[in-house]
């Protein structure tokens, strides 16, 4: 099965998040876990972990369709060691309250070196941090995403990402996400059959296809190779729809949540639905 379906809002409580996938035809979704521009968040009181839980299961999701999203300050490569610190904590906080409510991974962004160390050290400090974070959680898997390569993030080339995996010690807990747009900007050629495929090959031999656990589906307001993250609706940016088409007619991608971050949420029923009959 596909689980695809947009990064939607927990305004007024994480049980909302359900309800509003399941108002948009989505068959599995992306969410934060608390707000995304704040440091840390009380651990969710039990009765709130009991509503999240209810409200998956009653809108007919699991844990397995839903890519939660960490938040935007974590920069674990972060060279200032106070501000690592900060990061890592965030990290741990974040971890804490996935394994309470239930879900089983949490989407990371690898860092940035912030141009003030090479790539290897910067990448060496994202895996580090990783081994504590991960020895002081149990039961949630961090997905490193994928980048655009914009200024000093990481991740923009598949071999920082194999770098900073082959560093954590506990490889059942690793994985990747990978977005089509931040690929794409990074300068991998998406628009045809044979680009993906061949994109998919290489993030094969030098990742490897057994660490993927998600996507993020999004076109592109911007051209190949521009190193820049600006989103984009399915089919009307520089992208296209055939790697879309490409993913949901490919049985190596079905049960992984498939996440849009697509920029109107006027148009996406439309873009869920369009996605769904591709597979059919």
């Amino acid at each position: 099965m596909y689980f695809v379906g947009p990064h939607v809002s927990i305004s007024g409580g994480l049980e909302n998040a359900p309800v509003n996938a399941r108002a948009v035809g989505a068959t599995g979704f992306g969410m934060f876990v608390k707000n995304q521009r704040q440091w840390r968040a009380s651990k969710p009181k039990k009765s709130d972990t009991e509503a999240f839980r209810k409200s998956l299961a009653e809108n007919g999701y699991t844990p397995a369709c839903v890519l939660p999203h960490a938040g935007y300050l974590i920069n674990l490569a972060n060279p200032d060691e106070a501000k690592r610190r900060q990061s890592l904590d965030s990290l741990v906080n974040e971890l804490e309250i996935c394994s309470a409510v239930g879900l089983t991974m949490l989407n990371l962004h690898p860092g940035s070196s912030l141009k003030l160390i090479s790539v290897e050290a910067a990448c060496d400090r994202v895996a580090d941090a990783l081994n504590r974070a991960l020895a002081a959680t149990a039961g949630v898997t961090v997905v490193l995403e994928d980048t655009a390569g914009t200024g000093g993030n990481l991740g923009s080339r598949f071999e920082e990402l194999a770098r900073i995996i082959d560093g954590v010690e506990d490889k059942t807990r690793i994985g990747v996400c990978l977005d089509t747009m931040h690929t794409f900007g990074a300068g991998f050629d998406l628009r045809t059959r044979e680009g993906f495929e061949q994109t998919i090959a290489s993030f094969d031999a030098i990742v490897g296809l057994k660490y993927l656990r998600g996507m993020h589906l999004n076109d592109s307001m911007v051209d190949l190779a521009s190193h820049r993250d600006r989103h984009e609706s399915l089919g009307k940016g520089k992208i296209g729809w055939e790697p879309f088409l490409c993913i949901m007619r490919d049985t190596r991608f079905e049960d992984m949540p498939l996440v849009l971050e697509t920029p109107h949420p006027e148009i996406w029923p439309d873009e869920v639905k369009t996605l769904l009959a591709a597979a059919r």
